[in-house]
């Protein structure tokens, strides 16, 4: 157990490093709206984005965490929450942003799910409607976090990039290709988004025995069996890898089915914008697959 908490001090300290590097991401344009997602599947970018929010919400700031991975939602699960309402109802009218909202377990961090069965989400994420709903929560939230599928399978996260304030890679170490990781950039540049810069996850960490005896207010070492070490964390944020300790992510609740209602057959999305102009100019060609994180 003192193992444990021990590795999980060492990630709570590299999401705080993480939130700070972004809040001096810019001091002419600082940054409140972001959108985290990853390369391929299971490189942990959902925990990043609650780990994230969490650390952003400890300086007394308010956030909101929006699920838009919309074919494989996890977040409400990972939070153990439920909602009546969504994305969708909000985008399209059907309810009030404030109705659809639940509160999380973590101080400060309100939640907002996305129903299943959402039809055609990219033009959804595209459309002029949506671009307003993100400017309205930048003015109801000091940070808003988005969670988007992996970029090898689907573009929503170039779209959403285009649209906020920043955008963060999640990297996991040893387990994604470098090809992945450029072409994953390069599309988020091609499509206008502010890379903040990149996320290392699962990596290994020689830590110091000397600073956690000294910060250790029992003054007695810590385990020096661990194969966690202290984030290698760069002062710059920009362009710059940002590592996180390898850990295991903390024990979610048991996955819930979500109570959201099932989009009404019939129901129209939201006015599409210039989306197909987009990926015309990009020239990205997603390629469909269930697998997602």
């Amino acid at each position: 157990m003192a193992k444990q908490n021990g590795d999980r001090a060492v990630m709570q300290n590299a999401v705080k490093t993480l939130a700070t590097n972004i809040r001096f991401a810019s001091v002419d344009n600082p940054v409140h709206s972001i959108v985290v997602t990853s390369s391929i599947p299971n490189e942990g970018k959902s925990t990043i984005a609650v780990a994230l929010s969490e650390a952003l919400a400890s300086g007394g700031k308010s956030v909101l965490l929006v699920e838009c991975d919309m074919r494989r939602r996890s977040i409400a699960g990972m939070l153990g929450v439920h909602a009546q309402n969504g994305l969708y109802a909000v985008l399209s009218a059907q309810v009030e942003l404030e109705d659809a909202v639940v509160r999380t377990s973590m101080r400060g961090v309100s939640f907002l799910d996305a129903e299943p069965h959402i039809p055609n989400p990219v033009d959804i994420l595209g459309s002029r409607r949506f671009h307003s709903f993100v400017e309205s929560l930048k003015s109801s939230y000091d940070y808003v976090i988005f969670d988007t599928p992996p970029l090898s399978a689907f573009v929503d996260a170039a779209v959403i990039g285009s649209v906020v304030d920043g955008a963060l890679l999640v990297v996991r170490r040893n387990f994604v290709k470098r090809e992945a990781v450029v072409s994953s950039l390069e599309q988020l540049k091609k499509a206008g988004a502010n890379v903040l810069g990149t996320v290392l996850n699962y990596c290994e960490n020689e830590r110091s025995d000397y600073y956690y005896e000294y910060y250790n207010k029992s003054g007695s070492k810590r385990d020096q069996g661990s194969d966690m070490a202290a984030p290698q964390i760069p002062s710059a944020p920009a362009q710059r890898q940002v590592a996180t300790p390898r850990t295991r992510t903390a024990t979610a609740p048991a996955q819930q089915k979500s109570t959201l209602r099932p989009i009404p057959s019939g129901t129209g999305a939201a006015s599409p914008d210039s989306t197909s102009q987009f990926l015309a100019q990009t020239g990205y060609r997603p390629h469909y697959s269930d697998d997602d994180e």
